[in-house]
């Protein structure tokens, strides 16, 4: 199976996040991907390549142009401005407030584009986050051009990201921009599984309203897990979207029984509506270990759930989403790979 990989993703290092109170290191680090590589070299999983440059083209599809251009120039105008620190969110529009006026000041602004102030950004977060999405464009590229599939080791993440909001860690949706390019290169249908332990709400926003593209999320319940506003049963798309969205909430201690009946559900699901390409949100933060997560994976259940996403038969472009259990994140991202691969 094909990787691609850029160094780039380095160039995102915020120092700061704000967690229980306390500024710590934030859990999306770079030294997550070092991890899954080390990993991949141990079973000799050396097939990796460097993205294609960035296409912005599909991005623009998606995106709100006036999104893309805060994320390019933010970091220029908060300097600008005088501030000393990383770009944190301060302020943001609540109940009541006007959501359609989006500020001068650059303060304010961040607010508005971002919906979870955890995430920082930094003077290289645009170039890392046009690095991952590149990445997953080279491996959609590469798949359409006929491979079974490919794994685009994405940093930062990307699907919390909407039309116009980051957080989560995430800027640009790469999963969604994946699905579009399917859809561009003649895919009819294309579904989008995310095994994440967190509700992908950006992914879910992105595509409601829309019935070629088919959404399926298995993640923590939102009365107990981030992103908490988004991922219930009975959101299940709207207008030409309705049947294509698919929730699997889960309580706190799920273990793996509870959560591969879901996946099973959600696999059959995608398969009687006539997916042509799927898409994987692969987030590892389902192990039992991780420190922002309630589920109880072991690393095996994760070779078994690769084994049943491959028996799928279907052309796969898997985009690296979360995983925060830094020493096993390369163990359990590779563990799927493999299962694929050997279904």
């Amino acid at each position: 199976m094909r990787i691609i990989y850029s160094e780039d993703h380095r160039l995102h290092f915020p120092q700061a996040e704000l967690s229980g109170g306390q500024f710590v290191t934030p859990f999306e680090r770079p030294s997550r991907v070092e991890y899954i590589l080390n990993r991949l070299n141990e079973r000799q999983l050396k097939d990796l390549v460097s993205p294609d440059p960035v296409d912005m083209a599909p991005v623009k599809e998606l995106l709100d142009s006036g999104y893309l251009t805060f994320l390019e120039t933010a970091w220029d105008a908060w300097k600008d401005a005088g501030m000393e620190g990383e770009i944190i969110a301060a302020n943001v529009p609540a109940r009541g407030m006007h959501m359609d006026r989006i500020p001068d000041n650059i303060d304010g602004k961040v607010g508005y584009y971002c919906h979870a102030s955890e995430t920082a950004m930094t003077a290289g977060t645009w170039a890392a986050a046009l690095s991952s999405v590149a990445a997953a464009q080279t491996a959609q590229r590469h798949v359409a051009a006929g491979a079974n599939a490919a794994f685009a080791l994405c940093r930062p993440p990307g699907h919390h990201a909407t039309a116009d909001q980051y957080g989560g860690y995430c800027f640009i949706n790469n999963a969604a921009v994946v699905a579009q390019m399917f859809r561009t290169s003649g895919a009819q249908r294309v579904a989008i599984l995310d095994i994440d332990f967190h509700h992908g709400n950006g992914t879910q926003s992105l595509f409601y309203g829309r019935d070629d593209v088919m959404f399926a999320s298995l993640h923590g319940a939102p009365q107990d897990a981030y992103p908490y506003y988004l991922g219930y049963k009975d959101e299940t798309g709207v207008g030409a979207g309705e049947g294509t969205n698919l929730n699997y909430p889960m309580g706190p201690g799920t273990g793996y029984a509870e959560w591969a009946a879901a996946l099973d559900d959600a696999i059959a699901k995608i398969n009687s509506w006539g997916a042509e390409a799927l898409v994987v949100s692969l987030g590892v933060d389902a192990y039992k270990e991780d420190p922002i997560s309630f589920f109880k994976l072991e690393s095996d259940d994760f070779t078994d759930a690769g084994r049943r996403i491959g028996a799928m038969k279907l052309p796969t472009v898997f985009c690296m989403e979360g995983g925060y259990a830094v020493e096993a994140v390369g163990i359990n991202t590779v563990n799927v790979l493999e299962g694929f691969k050997d279904a």
